[in-house]
């Protein structure tokens, strides 16, 4: 960036938006207390601005912070959208970490996760610097491919039906670069990255819906034809634009964005009579011209008139374009009973539910202990609300599918013995 669109976008941080840190152990995601959190703007790292504490959830409170205008993410513009905080996290115990290039959207609630490794001999502190959203920064067009893959070549599809993994494995760069880093990064988390890096959360939600559906489906079609694995390489996908979307290794997510796709993870697209799902491709529509996909810019003009999601995917894929749903998801216990599970709601499900919430509230113990007896009573109506009040859902009480499957991703985290690294 040049120095007066610096000084122009310093100039003009006239709006506001959101920032809540959330901070946790490599060890079981357990919640980090008393972590020091330090924000500063990333021209100026040395200054804090802000100074922040973790409560016993390992979450900071949300802060106000300036941004640019919002007019600035609502069409193509020269002057950055967004402003960039440098946040330094401190724990007892602890390697530290940097993440400068934090983004903060105006009238947005930027999310920033980050994981500590316990202090090992000779570990470094680590620095993650989050490079430009992909519509404001330079990155190579995405390289055509057939939007469905060949089928009747011997071991070209290997699954036999559309199942959510737990996991992707993200290659860092080309496919081709043996020096880039591998990620096990878990599904939704990866499509929540690469939706907030694609696009900006300042949009309208059916435009946000669109695209998540034509990443998640890009995403499972990569997965279901295990596309890379059959050409000898051992991800599921890239983070390299020519190839796939872009992914950004510790960057903050927005919540508009999460909201989505806890709502749609287990969506894909679909055309009649083919089973896999379909790769949607996109591109900006502004720098780069498509015209049989679907144009990122053209999806927020679409969405500002309030067409639907699907609408606005026709509009470019056709008229033949559907949304479908994964009949598995792998790597969960027992899936979505189906129902909203409420007060005089019983059975096996409920107590499933029970069990899960007690264990997660031995590590989040503001949620209090249940007997598991399989009746939806007023204990368990609150420890579900409770729940849903520290991961940022609907406090109503009820497990509907958004809070029964972020109970059972919570679950499988804190149960795990140790991450796949």
């Amino acid at each position: 960036m040049n120095y007066s669109h610096m000084r122009a976008m310093q100039d003009n941080r006239v709006d506001r938006g959101r920032l809540m840190v959330t901070v946790q152990s490599s060890i079981r995601n357990l919640p980090i207390t008393n972590a020091k959190v330090t924000i500063s703007y990333s021209g100026d790292p040395e200054s804090p601005i802000e100074e922040l504490t973790t409560d016993a959830n390992g979450q900071t409170p949300e802060i106000e912070l300036p941004a640019p205008p919002l007019d600035y993410s609502m069409a193509p513009s020269e002057y950055q959208p967004y402003s960039e905080y440098t946040v330094q996290i401190n724990a007892d115990g602890f390697e530290p970490i940097d993440v400068s290039g934090t983004e903060v959207l105006p009238e947005a609630e930027a999310l920033l996760p980050v994981r500590m490794q316990p202090t090992a001999p000779g570990e470094q502190f680590q620095n993650i610097v989050i490079p430009a959203h992909t519509l404001y920064g330079e990155y190579p067009p995405k390289i055509p491919e057939d939007e469905i893959k060949p089928t009747n070549e011997s071991g070209e599809i290997v699954l036999s039906r559309v199942v959510i993994p737990e996991y992707v494995v993200v290659h860092d760069g080309a496919p081709s670069d043996s020096t880039a880093a591998n990620y096990y990064i878990r599904y939704r988390d990866y499509i929540k990255n690469v939706a907030s890096s694609e696009i900006y959360a300042t949009w309208p939600d059916n435009t946000i819906r669109a695209n998540v559906l034509a990443i998640m489906s890009f995403t499972l079609n990569r997965v279901y034809t295990e596309w890379y694995r059959n050409k000898g390489y051992d991800f599921t996908i890239t983070s390299s634009t020519a190839y796939d979307h872009k992914f950004m290794y510790g960057r903050n997510i927005f919540k508009s964005i999460s909201d989505i796709v806890d709502e749609l993870f287990s969506n894909y697209l679909s055309r009649p009579n083919v089973k896999q799902p379909i790769l949607t491709q996109y591109c900006d529509g502004q720098r780069v011209s498509c015209p049989n996909w679907m144009s990122q810019w053209g999806s927020k003009y679409l969405g500002d008139q309030n067409y639907s999601a699907i609408e606005i995917l026709r509009h470019y894929y056709g008229d033949n374009m559907y949304i479908n749903s994964a009949e598995e998801v792998s790597g969960v216990p027992a899936s979505w009973p189906g129902y909203n599970l409420d007060i005089g709601a019983s059975g096996d499900k409920v107590r499933q539910m029970q069990e899960q919430l007690n264990t997660i509230g031995e590590v989040y113990t503001a949620i209090p202990s249940i007997a598991a007896d399989g009746i939806y009573g007023e204990g368990t109506q609150n420890a579900v609300r409770e729940f849903q009040s520290i991961f940022g859902l609907p406090q109503t009480g009820i497990v509907d599918y958004r809070t029964w499957y972020k109970i059972q991703e919570i679950f499988v985290g804190v149960t795990r013995i140790a991450e796949l690294q």
